[in-house]
């Protein structure tokens, strides 16, 4: 199995390979350059491997939540690849791809979403998958929902790193501990993609969609 996955949700812009198992990345922080720099690194990653994309078996890329200019780069380059190819696509959540960055069996994610809010789930690991214990929504950063278990679980995401103090104290009952710095990767998006397309749960290109769960990105004055 050989899948190509890539993320542009955050500032980072991150390409993965997963080669029967095996990994190979890249990333760099794009700051809004995601465009300029995504497709050189891809030739540049099939080059070093010595694939061609019809030697693939499937595309994943960061579904969001995230930047919404972020997504679309992301879904629709891997669209324009997978009509090229004639291959199938998964989208990964950018949430759950931070939980399986972090490795602990009980991980709370949140994503800075700006305006005062956050994207934010809560997973577990049982066995080989992970359960969703919140699914992905947007609220304030106080308003995180509850979830079971004392002390067990792992902060992490751009949402722990800007409203650090906040949720320390607020779900101090809960947090084992937060993991700050820690953000979206293709490198966890191959390998959460990789069990889906090996079970034939890939789609069509012209299926693939950003999920953005806001509908809006900016307020208007009498919101502010």
């Amino acid at each position: 199995m050989k899948i190509l996955a890539l993320d542009t949700s955050t500032e980072y812009c991150s390409l993965a390979l997963w080669l029967d198992g095996a990994v190979l990345s890249k990333e760099v922080l794009a700051g809004q350059k995601h465009t300029e720099l995504l497709l050189p690194m891809l030739q540049e990653m099939l080059a070093e491997s010595g694939l061609v994309l019809t030697q693939l078996d499937g595309f994943a890329f960061g579904a969001g939540p995230g930047s919404f200019t972020g997504l679309r780069i992301a879904c629709g380059i891997v669209q324009g690849l997978a009509f090229a190819t004639d291959l199938p696509v998964v989208g990964i959540s950018t949430l759950e791809a931070m939980a399986q960055k972090v490795g602990a069996s009980h991980v709370m994610t949140a994503l800075d979403a700006r305006m005062g809010e956050i994207y934010y789930a809560a997973y577990l690991h049982t066995g080989e998958d992970w359960s969703m214990i919140q699914a992905p929504i947007l609220c304030l950063p106080q308003h995180i929902p509850q979830v079971p278990g004392k002390g067990c679980w792992v902060g992490c995401g751009s949402g722990f790193d800007r409203y650090h103090e906040m949720l320390s104290h607020l779900y101090r009952d809960s947090l084992c501990r937060i993991d700050l710095g820690c953000y979206p990767h293709a490198q966890e998006m191959a390998q959460l993609a990789a069990p889906k397309l090996m079970k034939g749960l890939g789609v069509a290109a012209e299926e693939a969609a950003p999920v953005y769960i806001r509908n809006k990105v900016a307020l208007k004055e009498s919101e502010r």
